[in-house]
């Protein structure tokens, strides 16, 4: 998505909105901007539409956007000292966000182990996550592995035959780490993915807060998805997807850091404005030297190097990550890779570049790439390690073998074998088009058209903690929490206007990970695919609702009463996204529940 900043026309150029601001627009009842400029027709036309010109602001606050100012009332209200409501204050960025953390690890790691069973596709990675501990590589199990080793999981034999695996193996490595230290059991296959289920919680009250400048809203993300049923099943399996969201959450937490430095460095690069002076709030997360207000400068703006950018590398490493857990993560690096040179050619174009896209090109392109896609590929290389040390895994002898008279043999034999395996595991997953009964449709993803089911057992009275006479059921269903889900359509509308009437960048950046994670499986309509997949995307669903309910509760400077209205109606909203979860919590954790209870659930037929 292309983020905007309006092109530097006069010495107080338009500043990025503030979140959710739906106030005064400054345009009069004639069309007329607050500088009495005429609009042109096009911009009249827009305006009729719900477009309104942005405040006016100088450059400095719309290329490094100051935090607002913390205050201390709520710490005093309650009755802290004031020294200790300071504090709580000055760190209320790192506390919240570790508050909100806290209470989602306690929900995801509560009976983790429960239910005691291998559940979906637990069965390949819990088996193929313990053989590369064992083995380097994915090594065969013998028949009904499953039921053994959930009653003795010494007593079954681990063969040194490769097997046939088709995602690259980091998720594996990650889910094994947990059995290397629990064992090879459910909480000790789950411990991982409920690790990062609560640090990508964390993740997204930290990067909320710096998208939206707010701690308030970006605890209210990362709160949203920590009762988000989806997130919270797949925090509690031990299946690939959620590690795959993990490192891309990651990666777009380190280019937006890389966005405020970079521009904060550009800010400090511009020569000042001595009848202007600027103050850039949270002073933790500016350059040094952007105090003051600067002028725009085509020369600086157009010619200025933005030096070495390591936050951007960092996002290369993620996206490497991701892509070697699931093969997906190529298109996220492809959409984010897009964003950071457009905000490069944002920040030049507000720093008074003529040209910002060419000198974009000329400064900012190849440094991008090489700091993205390199790193990308040495990262998913260096995954391959235990397969490369070892002679044993699947297709590794193939260049010696099969492929000896290849005219690529001057390429070393294990590149040219891991290549093959790619190419094998490509066919496989363009060909997978057999049925399955959860198997779903993109388009019916955000409105939980067919959630997924991982464990279903109808106990009788009496049998695994059924008390009903009726009897019971115990399901594990990959449910997002549907209130949620279904606010988060209306929520994505509404940054679809942000983005192209109000010019809202951090609209286009919620929308670019939406896109980049949901739109590349409308292209496979034939192939088998689940709607769980859909919790790579699921973060930026949430700061979408965020965002929403920002606008909802109102800007500065409304009303007492249009305050009273907004935060009674927002909080309202929460209330009912989190009883949403509790009410679907047995189906999230498998617990018992009477026969009558679970068809009340099921709320469309296609759920069941």
């Amino acid at each position: 998505m292309v983020p905007y900043d309006v092109p530097v026309t006069t010495s107080h150029p338009a500043t990025e909105a503030e979140p959710g601001a739906t106030g005064s627009t400054g345009a009069d009842s004639t069309g007329a901007d607050s500088t009495g400029t005429e609009p042109t027709n096009w911009l009249a036309r827009l305006r009729r539409y719900g477009y309104a010109p942005l405040p006016r602001q100088g450059v400095t606050q719309r290329l490094v956007r100051p935090y607002p100012a913390p205050s201390n009332r709520l710490p005093v209200r309650l009755g802290c000292p004031p020294r200790l409501a300071d504090w709580l204050t000055r760190w209320s960025g790192w506390l919240g966000p570790a508050l909100v953390a806290l209470v989602a690890g306690v929900l995801r790691f509560w009976r983790l182990g429960s239910p005691h069973a291998v559940i979906f596709d637990e069965t390949y990675y819990a088996k193929d996550a313990w053989s590369l501990y064992q083995l380097g590589y994915e090594g065969s199990w013998p028949d009904k592995a499953d039921k053994a080793i959930l009653s003795d999981s010494g007593s079954v034999p681990l063969s040194d035959a490769a097997s046939y695996v088709v995602h690259p193996p980091v998720g594996k490595w990650i889910i094994g780490l947990g059995e290397w230290m629990w064992g090879l059991d459910p909480f000790g296959w789950r411990f991982m993915t409920a690790l990062l289920g609560t640090l990508s919680v964390f993740l997204l009250c930290r990067i909320g807060r710096r998208l939206l400048r707010s701690t308030l809203l970006g605890c209210l993300a990362g709160g949203l998805m920590a009762v988000d049923g989806l997130h919270f099943v797949m925090s509690r399996v031990a299946l690939l997807d959620l590690v795959v969201m993990f490192w891309v959450l990651a990666a777009f937490g380190c280019l937006l850091v890389d966005r405020d430095r970079t521009r904060a460095r550009l800010a400090a690069a511009l020569p000042a404005d001595p009848e202007a002076r600027t103050d850039v709030g949270d002073r933790t997360d500016a350059e040094a030297g952007v105090g003051r207000e600067a002028r725009p400068d085509a020369t600086i703006a157009e010619r200025y190097g933005l030096g070495a950018r390591p936050w951007r590398i960092a996002a290369g490493l993620c996206l490497g990550l991701a892509c070697a857990t699931k093969w997906n993560g190529f298109y996220v690096l492809a959409a984010f890779g897009l964003l950071t040179v457009l905000w490069d050619v944002g920040a030049r174009r507000t720093a008074g570049a003529g040209r910002p896209f060419r000198a974009m090109l000329r400064r900012d392109a190849l440094p991008g790439f090489v700091s993205l896609v390199p790193v990308v590929l040495l990262t998913y290389l260096v995954s391959w390690t235990g397969w490369f040390v070892t002679d044993d895994g699947h297709f590794r002898q193939w260049a010696e073998n099969e492929g000896a008279q290849s005219s690529w043999s001057w390429v070393p034999g294990p590149l040219r074998s891991l290549w093959h395996y790619q190419a094998e595991v490509y066919e496989f997953h363009v060909n997978l088009t057999s049925g399955h009964t959860y198997d779903s449709n993109p388009w019916s993803w955000l409105v939980l058209g067919r959630p997924v089911s991982y464990f279903y057992e109808s106990p009788k009275a009496g049998e695994d903690g059924c008390t009903a006479a009726e009897g019971c059921a115990r399901e594990v269903l990959a449910l997002g929490t549907p209130l949620l889900w279904w606010v988060a359509c209306f929520a994505l509308a509404y940054a679809l206007y942000r983005w192209l009437l109000r010019r809202d960048w951090r609209a286009g950046a919620i929308l670019c990970g939406v896109a980049a994670g949901y739109l590349p499986w409308f292209m496979y309509q034939d192939r088998t695919i689940f709607y769980f997949y859909a919790v790579v995307f699921l973060p930026f669903l949430c700061l979408a609702v965020a965002m929403l309910v920002g606008a909802l509760a109102g800007p500065p400077g409304v009303t007492e009463r249009r305050r009273l209205f907004g935060v009674v109606g927002s909080g309202v909203l929460v209330l009912l996204i989190i009883w949403n979860f509790v009410y679907f919590w047995p189906l999230y954790t498998g617990e018992p529940i009477p026969m009558s209870d679970w068809q009340d659930r099921m709320w469309f037929d296609t759920w069941v």
